[in-house]
């Protein structure tokens, strides 16, 4: 389990980044990486000349100099090499190959911690890191996707709403107050048989309650009361009520005697039904414009069997997985060549101001008054060194090329992607309304599915 969290930086980000590579934190450094850039505060300075040249194309730039990204795990759950590596993948994917950043990954406070400090603007295009709900909801997304990867524990989206690392910590261990309300209300929202049934129950559990706007509970030996609602959107009033009046509904086993009909004459009769329990439980969960529209797609793309809706599912989801892996492939080189070309055109760009320093008949004065420009020059001459090894570097013309192709082929998988992921929700959308008008159990879908291949057979 990770737990991240983002802040901006618009001070001294040297400081910064001096405070996440401390050796004392890092295991001497051993748990310090970088992209794009030195490995140590001269970072600072590469994060500098880039928002410098990116004045300099006109774009706009931000008065946060830099973002410090965090990532915990929790107690013993991962090893730091792990975490590390793991920190790595995340920045990674998260920033695209565009953004310097340094990681160091924290052993001194008990459990592992990453640290990522990125720079705001990036050295591709000049655009501005946008920090909001929406970049964090996805960054959250991506970390869990991550752990799970990586065989890690995740806050289950359904709980995880106003809990942050502390509690989720607690509730790990038993003692929070939350996770105490969330057990005792899921034990007797169940065998309560109305709201004032379930009230009661929980009085006799040994809480007080306080009604309200918001209805709130409160253990003994507890100092506040806690509102239902901050544990979780099941945990609400209006959805207590719910899960109370709608417990243990009554599933319509299907009549698999049934031969020779198909699906869509299957889900016409089920609608004609009115009289059924099937036709009232399919009302008090959608309407019949849905059940129209799941018709008409059924129609439409000539689904006239259960088996033949699971392959379409199945087919939506392969290509769905299909675009991901190719746009990870993409996006890996671009990670690679990107920080290549932004090096060489450091080198091109800083090579007179090099000269200038070898010629220069007091070096120490030169080097005070061009620090920061001899600083990245050299850096990317060492960088291009370590790349180019015993081989040669690809001209920067060829790479240019390629990054343009690439980043082609990364708009294309993008859309393809967002594509596919409306289908897929669409097309499970579809499948569920089935499901629920002819009021399928797992038993039932596959009595159903093995039923139509015989008919075919």
């Amino acid at each position: 389990m990770a737990v991240t969290k983002i802040k901006p930086i618009r001070g001294t980000v040297n400081k910064a980044i001096a405070y996440i590579i401390d050796p004392k934190k890092t295991d001497d450094e051993l748990l310090v990486s970088a992209f794009a850039c030195a490995a140590s505060d001269a970072a600072a300075k590469e994060f500098e000349w880039t928002r410098n040249l990116a004045a300099q194309q006109g774009a706009q730039i931000p008065t946060v100099l830099a973002r410090h990204l965090i990532q915990s795990f929790d107690v013993g759950e991962v090893s730091p090499e792990v975490a590390h590596e793991i920190g790595k993948q995340f920045a990674d994917e998260w920033l695209k190959g565009k953004y310097e950043y340094v990681i160091a990954t924290h052993i001194d406070k008990g459990h592992c911690h990453n640290h990522i400090i990125f720079n705001a603007v990036n050295f591709v295009d000049y655009h501005s890191y946008r920090s909001n709900k929406r970049t964090y909801r996805e960054l959250r997304q991506l970390s869990d996707a991550i752990c799970k990867e990586h065989g890690l524990s995740v806050i289950p989206p359904s709980q995880n709403k106003g809990m942050d690392y502390k509690e989720y910590t607690e509730a790990k261990r038993g003692t929070s107050w939350k996770q105490k309300l969330r057990q005792t209300i899921d034990r007797l929202v169940i065998t309560a048989n109305d709201w004032d049934e379930f009230l009661k129950l929980m009085q006799e559990a040994g809480y007080e309650i306080k009604p309200g706007k918001y209805i709130s509970f409160r253990a003994e030996g507890q100092e506040r009361f806690t509102r239902a609602k901050t544990i979780g959107e099941n945990y609400s009033e209006e959805r207590l009520k719910e899960r109370i009046a709608g417990r243990n509904p009554r599933k319509q086993q299907m009549q698999t005697e049934r031969k020779g009909i198909s699906l869509i004459i299957d889900i016409q009769n089920s609608i004609k039904a009115q009289e059924s329990k099937g036709y009232e439980h399919w009302t008090k969960i959608n309407n019949l414009k849905q059940a129209a529209k799941t018709l008409n797609f059924l129609t439409e793309h000539s689904l006239t069997s259960y088996a033949e809706l699971e392959a379409k599912v199945a087919d939506i989801q392969s290509s769905y997985d299909r675009t991901g892996k190719e746009l990870k492939g993409v996006e890996a080189r671009l990670r690679e060549i990107q920080p290549i070309i932004k090096n060489i055109g450091n080198y091109q760009r800083l090579k007179p101001v090099y000269a200038a320093f070898q010629k220069a008949k007091d070096r120490s004065q030169f080097r005070s008054q061009h620090e920061a420009e001899l600083v990245i020059f050299e850096a990317a001459r060492s960088t291009l060194l370590a790349i180019q090894g015993d081989g040669k570097l690809p001209s920067l013309k060829s790479l240019q090329t390629e990054q343009e192709q690439l980043s082609q082929e990364q708009q294309r998988l993008y859309e393809e992607r967002a594509s596919l992921k409306k289908q897929e929700k669409q097309i499970t959308t579809i499948k569920a309304n089935v499901d629920a008008l002819l009021h399928l159990d797992e038993q039932g879908r596959t009595e159903k599915t093995q039923e139509q291949k015989k008919q075919r057979e």
